[in-house]
């Protein structure tokens, strides 16, 4: 494979290719679980829009999608996102929290593909059961 170059830096044919590949694995998690919270799936394939769309699904208002675009603040703001989707699928334990926020594409991937995990609704809002379950396991 041949080199390509992207913003003046040399990227290989194998790093293309291996960076296509996750992002159809990605894409094609996003689509399985907007199907799962009963969103529509084409709305995974517009950027930006999925954003509006997952903060739908934890519960938050849809202008909570901007955070996003806030430097260094949203690193903070993705691994609270990550952590409120593993929660909207009833997953609490500090493990899972740690696994979605290490491995969050192949998690995300778990969670829409594995026929036993159900969505049970927005967490954003809503009181700290979680919280305290979490405290007392």
């Amino acid at each position: 494979m041949s080199d390509y170059t992207l913003l003046g830096m040399e990227i290989s044919g194998a790093t293309a290719m291996a960076t296509m590949f996750l992002t159809l694995i990605a894409l094609g998690a996003n689509c399985k679980l907007f199907m799962k919270c009963e969103q529509p799936i084409w709305a995974a394939l517009l950027p930006g829009y999925n954003v509006v769309i997952a903060m739908r699904i934890l519960g938050r208002p849809d202008v909570h999608a901007l955070l996003f675009l806030v430097p260094v603040y949203n690193v903070y703001f993705f691994l609270k996102t990550v952590i409120e989707l593993a929660q909207a699928f009833g997953k609490n334990t500090m493990t899972d929290f740690a696994l979605a926020a290490v491995f969050n594409v192949f998690y995300v991937l778990n969670l829409s593909l594995a026929w036993q995990e159900e969505y049970e609704g927005p967490v954003y809002g809503a009181s700290s059961e979680g919280v305290s379950n979490l405290q007392t396991a």
